[in-house]
């Protein structure tokens, strides 16, 4: 490995120790302050507020594309140190990005308003909090939307820190509302959304005055660039399929239990939603510190580098949710017992499902990065993500059949294996991925690891505990974690990923010795 790529390594270890650091805080106030607010608003407010915000974020198909277009604009552009290129993207993203903020507005206002009123499954007397609700969110993202070129500056640079900080003061500020609800005298869902608002204007201010400060290019000027748009705009119209197909998949889902079921099943969901975001900012932490490393190679043309970035990335990405999920999975209504006072109906299943999910989505991840460098997605995108596509479709039907809730997480899991082996042929002849390496060092390899992981905890809570008690969750999620480990250390990872974390080890303790 020449000095360059241990450099490149040494700092996405660094980047994801800096992102761990802002996760372990933003995830214990996200737990907490998830169970203060559903106390406060009750289960059908609770998910009322999910719901309602899920209809504005299918809103997001456009922003979502585009923001996946200008984060890799601007790291390719880095990767090959064009800094008045970088200084036009970024200038042109921004311009792109109001541009979007008001088409989304007008449509929000009028389709959006109509089947909130109309067609969305919401009791009488809170219809009017939840107009409320979704004029505040439509506020929201349209502030998010303009503050994207910022944080893929922040990303494309590398400067994990300023993510590590900044979220902290949005996990106190969230924090303050809950606090803020439970002591309020007005509405609590509507106090709620006008303060979570007010939070995300404040938090893309402090984005936006970073970058100017720090980052050359983050200087906003007027820019009509009409090729370097037409590039931005042809990679954001491809990329707008998987983009909508995500979309789609998560909160049209959402939108469809509430059809089905009723603002309480949308509040399990959004339980599982909680659960998911806690879990999955372990691997998303270490993605966001590899995703630059990613593209930058591929820009510089450093291929070996690439793929063996891509093959540790998806099995790391993994096995950090399996350490994390399988003491979850196997103790969920302790868990969420113990957490939520309400446990909404559904909530044990839907959380299961999600982290199962979650897992199955994570070794996709870097295949999707290295996708995304290429700028070449046409193809790409017209097949996995018409195959994304299928989630509302099927989970529509098996809903009218009268399938359970859990059928949309099912489904879903299904589709995202179909999704997994299209995106490795169509990466064959994209950046010429060997599919069979892929399968045996990558899938097969998590696959083994999975169940070998399993077997013992699962052996264990059946045949020598009994029921669920404090005692049961601390011993079986010790017994989990420890053979997690064991396995994930000796067969999942190859020889020079374990000469690493020793070397690490071994650095980490010698700094303590010599305090």
């Amino acid at each position: 490995m020449s000095t360059i790529e241990q450099q490149n390594n040494k700092r996405i270890a660094k980047n994801t120790l800096l992102l761990y650091f802002r996760m372990l805080i933003t995830m214990a106030v996200g737990l907490y302050t998830s169970r203060v607010i559903l106390q406060n608003l009750g289960v059908d407010d609770f998910g009322i507020y999910n719901v309602v915000g899920g209809v504005v974020a299918m809103f997001s198909i456009l922003s979502g594309s585009l923001s996946a277009a200008i984060s890799r604009f601007l790291t390719f552009e880095l990767g090959k140190n064009d800094s008045e290129k970088l200084k036009r993207v970024f200038s042109s993203a921004v311009t792109i990005q109001f541009f979007l903020a008001l088409i989304v507005i007008v449509v929000a206002e009028s389709v959006g308003l109509w089947f909130l009123n109309n067609k969305m499954l919401i009791p009488e007397s809170r219809l009017y909090a939840a107009n409320w609700v979704f004029q505040m969110s439509i506020i929201t993202f349209g502030v998010n939307l303009i503050s994207v070129p910022y944080n893929a500056a922040i990303v494309a640079h590398e400067r994990m820190s300023a993510f590590a900080y900044i979220s902290i003061i949005e996990a106190l500020g969230k924090l303050s509302i809950a606090w803020a609800i439970a002591i309020s005298c007005f509405d609590r869902l509507i106090f709620y959304s006008i303060l979570m608002c007010v939070m995300a204007m404040s938090i893309c201010f402090i984005y936006g005055l970073y970058c100017k400060r720090h980052f050359n290019e983050c200087s906003y000027r007027f820019i009509f660039d009409k090729l370097l748009l037409k590039q931005m705009f042809g990679f954001a119209g491809w990329n707008f399929i998987g983009a909508s197909s995500a979309v789609l998949r998560d909160h049209g889902g959402s939108v469809v239990l509430n059809l089905f079921f009723g603002p309480s099943v949308n509040a399990a969901r959004g339980i599982a939603v909680q659960v998911q975001h806690a879990v999955s900012q372990f691997q998303m932490n270490f993605m966001t510190a590899m995703n630059p490393q990613i593209t930058k190679s591929y820009a510089n043309g450093n291929h070996g580098y690439m793929m063996s970035l891509i093959y540790q990335g998806a099995r790391l990405s993994f096995f950090m949710l399996l350490f994390l999920s399988l003491p979850i999975l196997l103790n969920t209504e302790f868990i969420l017992s113990l957490w939520l006072k309400t446990v909404p109906e559904h909530s044990v299943r839907f959380v299961q499902l999600i982290l199962v999910f979650v897992m199955c989505e994570s070794i996709s991840a870097p295949l999707v990065t290295a996708m995304l460098a290429t700028g070449k997605i046409r193809n790409y995108q017209i097949v996995v993500g018409g195959l994304q596509m299928m989630n509302l479709p099927v989970t529509y039907v098996l809903l009218r059949f009268g399938f359970a809730p859990e059928c949309a997480f099912i489904t879903a899991i299904v589709i995202s294996q179909c999704c997994l082996f299209a995106r490795l042929i169509m990466l064959k002849n994209m950046i010429s991925l060997k599919v069979f390496q892929y399968l045996k060092q990558v899938y097969a390899n998590v696959i083994v690891v999975s169940i070998l992981s399993i077997a013992v905890p699962v052996l264990t809570k059946k045949y020598f505990l009994v029921g669920v008690s404090g005692a049961n969750f601390i011993l079986l999620s010790l017994i989990s974690i420890v053979s997690a480990f064991v396995v994930i250390w000796i067969i999942g990872c190859n020889d020079d990923e374990r000469l690493f974390v020793k070397s690490k080890v071994k650095i980490l303790k010698d700094k303590i010795l010599r305090i």
